[in-house]
């Protein structure tokens, strides 16, 4: 099942995306579930796969598509994750995952413009997979973590870069309004099972700039989960993205940054595709 948040003139909503188009659970749901983190908290997925076979409220071309959770409680990224990226930046292997965070306000929905501040020019792409927890769990054990996993999504870590390395701390360039990409939906766990092979990519005007699978993970998504969640408790709806492959523009020769009139795809072969155009602010 594919879950997204959208809005329209009336407002925003959630709901499933099928063949049709998107039924609209929010409208049909509301009462008891708000919104889609709480359809994840009150363990909804039976009564909205209920509804699947219902018609269609909008085509897809006629809402506006809003992060996959606009609010969750917290955004936990991992830096460093993919060996080649790693290589490129020239740093050492960690030997825990390097963790920073992102406000909900960083947030960008599929189709909608990512934004580069006027404070820089350094604007770069990063694919990744996004972990949408489903089961709340504090120190969870890598063998039960795949069980606290609502879905997965397509994650583009829009980095400021300059701002990034101001300090050895990581997050001014990770929180500008709008520069990270989220969507288009999340495919619910179930459709994809434990230890799946992901193929993700990043396209930047067509041209593939970044290609890996989460074979290539350094922490792979059990000790993500276990790591995190024994420092903080993991709510449903909390997202978890989980680094990005080798191929950033920063580290290319000349660098690549993205500028207006840009558009960057991040594809998950199990997933969809996400895309985003790029606009200044």
């Amino acid at each position: 099942m594919k879950l997204a948040t959208f809005k329209t003139a009336k407002g925003a909503s959630y709901g499933a995306v099928t063949d049709q188009g998107i039924v609209d659970l929010g409208r049909r749901l509301g009462n008891r579930f708000p919104d889609l983190k709480a359809l994840i908290a009150g363990n909804g997925f039976a009564e909205a796969v209920k509804l699947l076979s219902e018609k269609a409220d909008f085509r897809t071309e006629e809402i506006g598509w809003l992060p996959v959770i606009p609010n969750p409680d917290k955004i936990v990224c991992v830096g460093l994750n993919y060996q080649d990226h790693v290589v490129e930046t020239g740093r050492d292997n960690t030997e825990q995952p390097a963790i920073f965070l992102r406000l909900a306000e960083s947030q960008v929905g599929h189709l909608q413009p990512i934004i580069r501040p006027r404070e820089s020019t350094h604007m770069d792409f990063e694919a990744e997979i996004a972990v949408i927890i489903g089961t709340p769990g504090r120190r969870i054990s890598q063998a039960d973590a795949w069980k606290h996993i609502a879905g997965y999504s397509c994650y583009n870590d829009g980095s400021v870069r300059d701002w990034q390395r101001h300090t050895v701390q990581w997050t001014a360039g990770k929180n500008f309004a709008h520069t990270g990409g989220f969507g288009p939906w999340m495919v619910t766990a179930n459709e994809i099972p434990p230890n799946t092979k992901m193929t993700l990519s990043c396209r930047l005007n067509g041209q593939q700039m970044q290609h890996a699978t989460t074979e290539q993970m350094i922490f792979k998504i059990p000790k993500i989960i276990e790591y995190v969640s024994t420092w903080t408790t993991l709510l449903p709806g909390d997202v978890l993205v989980t680094g990005t492959p080798g191929g950033v523009g920063a580290r290319r020769t000349p660098p690549i940054w993205m500028k207006p009139g840009d558009k960057v795809e991040i594809e998950i072969d199990k997933v969809g595709l996400l895309e985003n155009g790029i606009a200044d602010g």
